[in-house]
């Protein structure tokens, strides 16, 4: 057997575990004879993982549920086949059940024709729905759901004490997860997600892409200030609400106004 490495009490990440990185992040949350999985990644990863798991000495047959953040392939390619393994159950946002039941490949980036990319989605049953508000207990302890859309209108987070597994909101670097209108972000919601986080006594962000890091007002203010600027600009296309160049130029035409 392998000795456990929490990175905090009752939280095992399985790419810091492992040594080695996998995939997406994968949080393995534990207590008593229970334990879930936060996000999965691609199904050629799975088979490792749950090795990975079995090695640690976790009774495969005790594993809760799998728990989607969000509906991307990167996140939940290798739900089918988890699920069919560890003989268990998934749990998302009712959006992102959906999209991971249809096997949608468009809204959750499998399929990006111009940039030649083009994964399978096997399709999976999600059993458990839940909402911001929502509590999923693990043993004797609380994973209290927070919805936080923006990156995708699906996108979830769970707190458990002073801890956030934070999803694709944000990132140590101050980086956000993708915006693009295709996948259903919101630029107005992100920004009223983040700023839940912000506010929020939390100690600790755990993403679900690269290395977590404490709470920092001061970073998810200028992360958040970012969004407000792409507002009103054309980096990111619809999902602007206005785009105040163009009235400019309107009224340049209506006075003639030519080139110094």
């Amino acid at each position: 057997m392998l000795v456990r490495k929490p990175i905090f009490p009752n939280v095992i990440e399985l790419n810091i575990q492992a040594g080695h990185l996998i995939g997406c992040n994968v949080y393995l949350v534990y207590d008593a004879d229970e334990w879930v999985l936060i996000d999965i990644g691609y199904k050629d990863h799975v088979e490792e993982l749950v090795n990975l798991i079995r090695e640690l000495d976790f009774p495969l047959s005790q594993c809760k549920t799998i728990i989607a953040t969000h509906a991307d392939v990167d996140h939940g390619q290798g739900l089918a086949l988890a699920k069919q393994m560890l003989k268990t159950t998934v749990t998302a946002h009712p959006r992102a059940a959906k999209l991971l039941e249809e096997g949608d490949r468009l809204q959750t980036f499998a399929e990006i024709v111009a940039q030649g990319i083009s994964e399978e989605m096997p399709p999976v049953q999600c059993e458990n729905l839940v909402t911001d508000g929502d509590i999923i207990k693990v043993g004797n302890i609380e994973l209290h759901v927070w919805s936080t859309p923006g990156h995708a209108d699906s996108q979830l987070a769970f707190r458990l004490g002073d801890l956030l597994f934070s999803g694709d909101n944000i990132y140590r670097d101050g980086g956000v997860g993708a915006i693009d209108a295709h996948h259903g972000s919101n630029i107005e919601d992100f920004i009223r997600s983040l700023e839940r986080i912000r506010n929020d006594d939390l100690q600790w962000l755990l993403p679900s892409h690269g290395p977590y890091f404490k709470h920092d007002k001061k970073m998810i203010d200028q992360s958040i200030n970012r969004l407000k600027g792409y507002l009103h600009l054309s980096d990111f296309g619809t999902c602007a609400i206005d785009w105040p160049l163009m009235e400019q130029w309107e009224e340049e035409i209506a006075q003639g106004k030519l080139p110094n």
